[in-house]
């Protein structure tokens, strides 16, 4: 677990007040919230740019999905969507999906915070969803594609291979 989010783990056993200022700081913009800034400037330090605001937004996106007693393995936020589409059948998890792939920096904290309120049952890997986001902006796209690949992978596990039946009929 990365330093910043095993200290917001941390945070929450003796600050009882640190998981509602951080959900609070989702109504702002990411890092513009006054009464957060204890909680997560020690580790951005002089950074004002997109990793200030990344840290900012997970650490609110945290507070939010936190959840007493949750259970299972802690899964990135591309196979949370996965699986929260199979087990409720929403085709509208796929959609939602696809427009957080397509979201430009702006646009990027809002359909995060619809995401993962939607996700509010799936255990997800915040210290992988920094990661990625901290490259969200790579020209190659690479956490963009990283995601998607394991979406749908996840909803679509590879077809067996082809039997020796099908090969003779060809």
């Amino acid at each position: 677990m990365s330093a910043f989010i095993a200290w917001l783990e941390k945070l929450n056993e003796t600050d009882n007040k640190a998981r509602a200022v951080l959900r609070r700081s989702l109504a702002f913009e990411p890092g513009q919230y006054i009464p957060a800034f204890p909680y997560v400037e020690p580790f951005v330090k002089n950074d004002d740019g997109w990793r200030r605001a990344m840290h900012y937004l997970v650490a609110g996106l945290w507070a939010a999905h936190w959840r007493q007693g949750q259970t299972g393995q802690r899964m990135p936020l591309a196979k949370a969507c996965a699986v929260h589409q199979l087990q409720s059948g929403s085709a509208s998890t796929e959609r939602r999906f696809i427009n957080v792939l397509d979201a430009d920096r702006e646009q990027l904290p809002h359909r995060l915070r619809q995401m993962t309120a939607l996700l509010a049952e799936q255990p997800i890997d915040f210290e992988q969803l920094l990661n990625d986001l901290l490259a969200w902006s790579y020209d190659s796209k690479r956490t963009q594609n990283t995601w998607a690949r394991e979406f749908y992978r996840t909803l679509t596990p590879s077809p067996a291979e082809p039997t020796h039946e099908m090969e003779t009929a060809a």
